[in-house]
């Protein structure tokens, strides 16, 4: 396994360069499988663990399965000084009976200053623990002041419940700005962006703010120096949800056209060459561009997740990367 450093400062911490998802543990993934997924990225060196406060909700329950699941397993293995914990919020329902769109009206509960503090310290408690290394906002909210998001978050921190803070499904004029607003507050800026990335990259769309563009990361690159600290970016559904590998999966998001079908040409090729998957030459590609990403995966199997636990060890040599960006 490899590792990095999310963070700066006294909010830093060490994890490994693979984060493990656990969207849909304790609902679609039984509780024995995950289990089992979570001690076997463990025992393999993995130790950055990502779930949400309203996963679940998008399978029928009640939002929090997945930090209630992770709970129950720190618990019985007695391994959270092993683990990072990343979770979210903002995204869940603001009103129940009401459906969640990505388009207004979005119902979402929104990074309100009660909000973030209501539902911090709910996930600490479905978790089981006192203390959230990494706490995401969700969706960006555009209807709260940025000044009191920030505050929020940064009041959270200072009290220790929070390690590190980020935001996730936003436009990078945003993420500049807060951190701007975190330097005029004196408190501890946004350290991590979490966006849809992938080897392929979808049709710009008006709108589309989920997506880690070239600009995200180039902005990325700039930062680890005086007066500006470090960024990382975390690319979730980086395997396009198995599209690359599945004819039954379709391409979504803007992702199918004649570019993204060469790309997957491209992609089995690299493999075929390397004898790797082609889901394991996205996961390297990823980890080994000019800016590091962190790769994101879910895994509802052991063999999933060696596949994606070996390919945190597959170097792409220069060629290769110059032939695969070239597409």
């Amino acid at each position: 396994m490899r590792y990095r450093t999310i963070g700066d400062g006294d909010q830093a911490f060490e994890a490994s360069a693979l984060c493990l998802g656990t969207m849909f543990m304790g609902s679609r993934t039984d509780e024995a499988t995950s289990f089992a997924l979570l001690d076997h990225f463990v025992e393999a060196g993995g130790s950055f663990l990502d779930t949400a406060n309203n996963y679940n909700s998008w399978a029928g329950g009640y939002g929090r399965e997945s930090e209630d699941l992770l709970g129950r397993w720190l618990a019985s293995r007695g391994t959270r000084d092993q683990v990072r914990l990343a979770t979210k919020l903002g995204a869940a329902k603001k009103d129940p009976a009401l459906p969640l769109s990505s388009t207004p009206p979005t119902n979402y509960q929104g990074l309100t200053p009660d909000v973030v503090a209501r539902e911090a310290r709910e996930s600490l408690r479905h978790l089981g623990v006192e203390h959230i290394d990494l706490l995401y906002g969700h969706v960006d909210d555009r209807e709260t002041p940025l000044a009191d998001t920030v505050g929020a978050f940064g009041k959270l921190q200072a009290e220790g419940l929070v390690g590190v803070t980020g935001i996730s499904n936003v436009s990078l004029w945003r993420v500049v700005e807060a951190r701007e607003e975190a330097a005029r507050q004196g408190v501890h800026p946004y350290a991590v962006v979490q966006q849809q990335l992938s080897y392929a990259y979808p049709t710009p769309s008006v709108g589309n703010l989920s997506w880690g563009s070239p600009e995200l990361l180039d902005y990325a690159r700039s930062t680890g120096v005086p007066g500006r600290p470090p960024l990382t970016v975390v690319a979730y559904s980086p395997l396009l949800q198995g599209a690359y590998t599945r004819a039954d999966k379709p391409l979504f998001w803007g992702y199918d056209h004649a570019t993204t079908h060469a790309r997957v040409d491209a992609l089995h090729d690299a493999a075929r060459e390397l004898g790797a998957t082609p889901n394991q030459v996205v996961i390297a590609w990823l980890l080994g561009g000019e800016v590091p990403v962190v790769p994101l995966v879910g895994a509802s199997t052991l063999a999933q997740l060696d596949e994606a636990l070996d390919a945190v060890e597959l170097d792409l040599g220069p060629e290769l990367r110059a032939r695969l960006d070239a597409v």
